[in-house]
């Protein structure tokens, strides 16, 4: 048994980086530990936390490849975030121009969720719990 813990941390790269770095910390509201200019690797890497838990790190490097979203492709699908309130976390994401799908009900659970996506066309969810 390996006894895992919890996550740690997701790893990120994005084609602009102050484009995501903006994304993160002024619309999604993550804060900035550290932020790492790795000139070696002509690497910028940026760890963001949520609620005082490390949660991000995003990374920049030279001419990443393209990311497929859809159809869907194998691996990493989308992040999920809990909100208390959907309809509030919705009214905030369009004050910043993010435009979230309509509302959706979850058919196991009966709570609400919705999806939009980071500057890279990452899926991104909203989770009322």
């Amino acid at each position: 048994m390996l006894n895992l813990k919890g996550i740690h941390h997701i790893a990120i790269i994005a084609s602009d980086y102050e484009k995501s770095k903006s994304f993160y910390t002024e619309v999604l509201g993550f804060t900035i530990d550290r932020e790492v200019n790795r000139a070696e690797r002509q690497s910028f890497k940026l760890d963001l936390s949520l609620n005082g838990q490390y949660c991000i790190e995003l990374f920049s490097f030279p001419e990443p490849p393209k990311r497929p979203s859809r159809p869907e492709a194998t691996g990493l699908r989308h992040l999920a975030f809990q909100v208390e309130n959907i309809e509030e976390a919705i009214e905030e994401l369009v004050k910043k121009d993010v435009h979230p799908e309509p509302i959706r009900i979850d058919e196991f659970t009966g709570k609400k969720f919705t999806f939009f996506a980071d500057p890279d066309d990452l899926p991104i969810e909203l989770y009322e719990v």
